[in-house]
């Protein structure tokens, strides 16, 4: 088998792992045409919820495979066990990394919610108490397949597109990179919050912006530095803190 083969197959099922641990969250049905409630069951939904996710997690492993070795980044810990190549980084190492960033990125973004808590709208607030994002979902579709969609996918097809165009791979083509990253999967989060408050105020949508691109700096330096492994792990240890941290805080 293809060497780059098994890797993306490998990526994709542990991605996959992240789409369909999102059965276990709850989603708000309300909004939907009776006539689609009365035609299609709640878990049928579920399960049509998932398409979307899957697609472009194909889309992402497809092109972080294909390209994620041409400008230096890595997946060590999975290419040893699958026997592609002999690990640079040792996993102790990805793991000793991973959790510190991870556990400061959940921090951070615990105190910038902190900071915003008395300029977030209930209606907002709301939102997120009917979508019940469980810990299992966090974990794995947050730890893994947001990475391999952010990280693995998009942030590797930036850095190679501007490594094409000056033909030099430099700290600015990652940082660019990691950046883009992080802005884009913070502005992923405007239409909820347009859909869930007619008129939000720069304050709220600062807060959304700050708050879900801030660890995507983290686990982008990470992904440069110390291999994908130990973005997975980071952005796993994230969540570990800023439950701690809501459950302190009451933060939701």
């Amino acid at each position: 088998m293809n060497k780059k083969f098994k890797l993306g197959l490998t990526l994709f099922i542990i991605g996959l792992l992240g789409v369909f641990s999102m059965l276990t969250v709850t989603i708000p049905l309300e909004s939907l045409p009776k006539e689609v409630l009365d035609k299609i069951s709640p878990q049928t939904l579920k399960y049509l919820v998932l398409i979307n996710p899957a697609i472009l997690l194909l889309i992402a492993v497809v092109v972080g495979t294909m390209l994620y070795d041409k400008v230096g980044f890595s997946v060590p810990t999975i290419s040893s066990i699958l026997k592609i190549e002999q690990p640079k980084i040792k996993f102790i190492e990805q793991v000793k990394f991973g959790v510190s960033f991870g556990l400061l990125a959940g921090i951070l973004i615990t105190i910038i919610g902190i900071v915003f808590k008395s300029s977030i709208p209930q209606e907002f607030i709301e939102i997120g108490n009917k979508i019940k994002i469980t810990t299992v979902a966090r974990f794995l579709y947050g730890g893994l397949t947001e990475e391999l969609l952010m990280r693995f996918g998009f942030m590797t097809l930036v850095v190679w597109l501007i490594f094409k165009i000056k033909k030099n791979l430099n700290s600015s083509t990652y940082w660019t990179g990691i950046i883009t990253a992080s802005i884009l999967f913070a502005l992923g989060h405007f239409p909820v919050v347009f859909n869930a408050v007619q008129s939000p105020t720069i304050s709220l949508l600062t807060y959304v912006l700050i708050g879900n691109s801030t660890a995507g700096l983290f686990f982008g330096w990470l992904y440069w530095k110390k291999g994908l492994e130990a973005a997975f792990i980071s952005h796993i240890f994230a969540h570990v803190a800023m439950i701690i941290g809501e459950q302190i805080f009451q933060l939701q």
